[in-house]
């Protein structure tokens, strides 16, 4: 299970880097830019990084213990793009932290919880834990498109160029 550990260790400190790099980019745009709709799920640039940091608080809560139902998950937490990327930079430690300090036995864990459509699930915490980080690094994707439909070129989010500069 120490591996276990240390490979999600991996995938949060690529996600603090990844989310910095895609921030500064997303920096470049105006306000305008990043909430213009676009084809996308969370509708804009913006509404995608917010639903990045709800789907990060909804999971965060429920690996702390919380009962959080996934409700409003295309809520706009930040209309200011400089305070959504100072939080996310908090939650970005907050993540770190929270896997440096994770122990054999909350791998051994299930957590019940209730989806969006209001369906009981009980998961291995290992497979939600995966899920969590996956479920950012399919968001930044879309970011990552996003952005192809601006004038700012996206920036590369590849893992082992980022973990390794």
């Amino acid at each position: 299970m120490i591996m276990l550990r240390e490979h999600f260790q991996l995938l949060a400190r690529y996600n603090s880097l990844a989310n910095e790099k895609l921030y500064e980019v997303c920096s470049l745009l105006s306000d305008e830019e990043r909430k213009q709709p676009r084809p996308a799920f969370f509708k804009s640039i913006h509404g995608t990084l917010n639903h990045i940091m709800v789907g990060d608080r909804i999971w965060m809560g429920r690996f702390e213990g919380q009962e959080v139902a996934s409700t409003g998950l295309d809520a706009i937490l930040y209309e200011n793009f400089e305070e959504l990327w100072a939080v996310r930079r908090l939650e970005d430690k907050r993540i770190e932290s929270f896997v440096a300090g994770l122990t054999e036995e909350f791998f051994t864990k299930t957590i019940r919880y209730i989806n969006n459509a209001g369906k009981v699930y009980t998961d291995p915490v290992t497979l939600l834990i995966a899920h969590f980080f996956n479920h950012q690094t399919h968001h930044r994707g879309q970011v990552h498109d996003l952005l192809m439909q601006t004038k700012i070129r996206p920036p590369a989010l590849d893992m082992h160029r980022l973990i390794r500069a």
